[in-house]
């Protein structure tokens, strides 16, 4: 029983140590605009990336972190992040209209609680079966 045990946790070590991570920056646009085509996002709340230009801020109504992972199999890398990328915006939308919210600011990625600051792209994680986005932002009432 104890070579089993044994030779079984040589195999999980085994496989933790083939086990990949691939960070992919892509284009935040580009979920945007998959969000609004597909009608996931109803395109009530805007998202601006940390650095790209925003409207002014007219009220702050504090941050969230929103930390979403999709299964990958069957999918290319791209689309998988794509997907979590949405699921993540798809919660901040939902969140700012509860609190009054017309935009998140500050956007940005949040993988392991590391900032990544892009004005133009967020951070995928792309493991061989799970894919995984981050982000932290502001909600925020802009002038439009």
């Amino acid at each position: 029983m104890k070579k089993i045990a044994l030779f079984l946790a040589a195999l999980v070590a085994c496989n933790v140590s083939y086990a990949r991570d691939t960070t992919l920056m892509l284009p935040l646009a580009d979920v945007v605009q998959m969000g609004l085509d597909s009608g996931k996002l109803d395109g009530s709340v805007s998202f601006h990336l940390s650095g790209a230009k925003a409207p002014r801020v007219q009220l702050s109504l504090g941050e969230d972190v929103s930390n979403k992972k999709t299964n990958s199999v069957g999918k290319d890398d791209e689309t998988a992040c794509k997907w979590a990328a949405l699921s993540a915006l798809m919660a901040f939308e939902s969140k700012a209209k509860q609190q009054g919210a017309n935009a998140v600011v500050d956007l940005h990625s949040f993988y392991q609680k590391v900032p990544r600051k892009d004005p133009a792209d967020y951070e995928c994680h792309a493991g061989n079966i799970v894919v995984g986005v981050a982000l932290k932002g502001k909600y925020a009432k802009v002038s439009k």
